[in-house]
């Protein structure tokens, strides 16, 4: 179980990583004004950055509820793992796609994680009721 603990860590952690790549994207940051600061950028990848960065906040909550729910429901270990780590994989790429501006497969990996989430929800309840 542990490889599935080890994603959800990476995924609260995630948010991170792209708001430093939106910090560090833009003009001198000002820490005194952090929502001035970013209005105020001109550089749309400063402002893909954080968007990424908001995304995977909202993804992780769904996601951490996911594979706790699965592991005290008893879905087996190497099928929560598989999902988590293909969870954090895709929202990795969501990341770099959404700075890249790629809406496409930044919209597919999305669907694909999001997908990931379900199927350990749906796991859940089955094992649950079963």
């Amino acid at each position: 179980m542990s490889t599935a603990y080890w994603c959800v860590l990476i995924a609260a952690v995630l948010p991170y990583l792209w708001v430093a790549v939106a910090k560090g994207g833009g003009e001198r940051y000002n820490n005194r004004d952090p929502r001035g600061w970013l209005a105020r950028q001109d550089n749309p990848r400063v402002h893909r950055a954080n968007g990424a960065q908001l995304n995977s906040y909202e993804a992780f909550a769904p996601f951490a509820a996911g594979v706790v729910l699965a592991q005290i429901s008893g879905v087996p270990a190497d099928r929560i793992a598989l999902l988590a780590v293909a969870f954090v994989v895709l929202r990795v790429l969501h990341g770099i796609f959404y700075i890249a501006d790629k809406h496409a497969l930044r919209s597919l990996c999305w669907f694909a994680a999001f997908a990931c989430v379900l199927a350990l929800l749906a796991q859940a309840a089955l094992a649950a009721s079963a």
